[in-house]
């Protein structure tokens, strides 16, 4: 077993070709959460798993190797089309890096608000029932899907062991965690968890903007995000970062709906991708990828022609005063 400083893992026994050093183009994650249809209770159609070939293909294509689930997108039918396709496909598992996550409890509070559930029995429960609709006998990666205010650390500790004493996870991590609920848990569970998946795009830097607002008044609260870029790179944990593209919106909205710094970063986004030669997706994912330390992408779109839209981020340097400039102008105001 070879773990990657992004938080990909390897199986040495069972991928012999893979034990090269990272390249960078694996730094981006396939999300999911589109596939399988619309969030309703219909079911998987042939076309809906037709999509998801075509997507996963388009992923493959541009060298993603690591898939991003949770249990509860489309309510299970992302991964439900996603383990038909691996069923039909019995070469694939081991081509690929699978990760899902856990802990949101749909519809159990009043009113049919969610609810969050870290206990044993509920884990181990939803790791079967994943594991079962993905067609495989293991994760490679399980994610906590948000923070349960009732967890228990220990239980939590306790519960990993027997996952991966059952040889159904190999590794864990967590998503939207702050570094306080991250070391509660470490102290528990003596293995690295290798990821933080968390909101980070140049439209949404806010771990990026309290780490500069230091003994200033920018910033009135923190989100839990204080010191998270940092924390990563001090325990090598890869920092996934959801939402990349903000839906699109500096790379496929039409100016002419876009106002203020929106309008501004799309037309800087754009003319930097004309000067590099390369697509606005891409632009924007080469922004993450300078951020010190590990950062995973997680493109979610289903549209093939958008997923190899992404393909040449690993290839752009952008400099310093482009990189900045782009920040300060998503942000609409100066840096302190």
């Amino acid at each position: 077993m070879k773990q990657l400083k992004d938080g990909s893992v390897i199986d040495d026994a069972k991928h012999p070709g893979d034990s090269m050093e990272r390249r960078k183009d694996q730094c981006l994650i396939y999300g999911c959460m589109r596939l399988g249809g619309g969030w309703n209770t219909n079911a998987v159609t042939s076309d809906d798993e037709k999509n998801a070939r075509a997507a996963i293909d388009g992923a493959l294509e541009i060298g993603i190797d690591t898939f991003d689930h949770a249990d509860i997108y489309t309510f299970g039918k992302a991964e439900e089309v996603f383990g038909r396709i691996l069923n039909n496909d019995p070469g694939l598992r081991e081509k690929i890096i699978l990760q899902s996550k856990t802990g949101i409890h749909l519809g159990q509070g009043p009113k049919n608000a969610n609810t969050y559930n870290f206990s044993k029995e509920y884990l181990l429960h939803q790791v079967a029932a994943i594991t079962k609709r993905l067609h495989t006998d293991y994760l490679d990666v399980l994610l906590l899907h948000r923070p349960d205010s009732l967890m228990n650390a220990a239980e939590v500790a306790e519960t990993f062991y027997v996952l991966k004493h059952q040889g159904l996870v190999k590794h864990f991590g967590v998503s939207n965690m702050s570094v306080h609920q991250i070391q509660l848990l470490q102290t528990y569970w003596t293995e690295p968890l290798v990821a933080n998946q968390v909101q980070l795009s140049l439209g949404h830097s806010l771990a990026l903007d309290i780490g500069v607002s230091v003994n200033t008044r920018m910033i009135p609260y923190d989100s839990g995000m204080q010191g998270m870029i940092e924390y990563c790179q001090l325990h090598d944990m890869s920092v996934q970062a959801w939402g990349p593209l903000d839906r699109g919106l500096y790379t496929e909205t039409q100016n002419d709906s876009l106002t203020g710094k929106d309008l501004d970063t799309a037309r800087l986004v754009a003319q930097y991708a004309q000067e590099h030669g390369v697509t606005p997706s891409a632009i924007v994912l080469a922004w993450l990828f300078m951020i010190p330390g590990t950062v995973q992408p997680i493109i979610g779109t289903s549209n093939p022609e958008r997923i190899r839209a992404c393909n040449d981020a690993a290839t752009v340097h952008l400099s310093r005063e482009e990189w900045y400039r782009l920040w300060i102008t998503a942000r609409g105001e100066n840096l302190p």
